[in-house]
């Protein structure tokens, strides 16, 4: 399939309420929006990951956010081992320019147990970075990948760590912790009353996105709320 034709097929696939829907859903995109789905996309990503993803990767075209993320999905479909992808990785992250491409990305990318320790090292240094999109990266990988018994004390640590003005930055820390609260709520719970180091806007999403989970009890929710006012 020719760049052309890839090109071709994300018009034929684009649809304009969808497209006036995801304006409002992602004001952040960096470049303009076609309105294509992310289930079309997938599909779309998968034929070219098996014909020839390294020719759409050194020349795919870039000017619509879909044909961004498109790029993301057939590096994460593409069958190397995970050690291969990582200065491809390196190459996309810096192309990240909305929420959406961040956490499909993010979510799409599969790690293999070999492979946990050495994908980590390549995204801690993100969380410390000075672009906003490049920090989400790297909390939502944790949020994906590293919310397990392995690893959930240093993740906490690490976003403990994490400083980052940006809205959408802020709003990955919180996620995470929302995440770690239902796994690990004991340790969470005892961080979140202890000597963090979030901001009180993080901090109050944290207990925001706890409380609005259905797998969170109605006592802890309860004691989230009166965290909440503690502020």
């Amino acid at each position: 399939m020719t760049i052309q034709e890839i090109r071709d097929q994300l018009m034929e696939m684009a649809e304009e309420e969808y497209k006036n829907f995801n304006q409002k859903l992602c004001p952040d995109a960096g470049h303009p929006l076609l309105g294509v789905r992310i289930p079309q996309l997938r599909k779309l990503a998968r034929t070219v990951a098996k014909e020839d993803w390294q020719s759409y990767w050194e020349n795919g075209l870039e000017e619509y956010q879909e044909e961004i993320l498109l790029k993301g999905l057939v590096l994460a479909y593409a069958g190397m081992p995970m050690k291969d992808k990582f200065p491809l990785v390196r190459e996309f992250v810096p192309k990240i320019d909305s929420w959406a491409v961040c956490d499909t990305f993010c979510f799409t990318l599969k790690i293999k147990k070999e492979d946990m320790s050495a994908v980590w090292n390549l995204i801690l240094p993100y969380t410390c970075s000075k672009r906003e999109y490049e920090v989400r990266f790297g909390v939502v990988m944790l949020l994906r990948h590293y919310i397990t018994e392995a690893y959930a004390d240093q993740v906490i640590q690490v976003l403990d760590g994490v400083c980052h003005e940006g809205y959408y930055a802020r709003m990955a820390v919180a996620w995470a912790f929302a995440e770690l609260g239902v796994k690990f709520p004991i340790r969470t719970m005892a961080y979140l009353k202890g000597a963090h180091h979030l901001d009180a806007f993080t901090y109050r999403k944290v207990l925001q996105k706890m409380r609005e989970s259905y797998r969170v009890t109605s006592e802890q929710k309860a004691e989230l709320k009166k965290m909440g006012k503690l502020i």
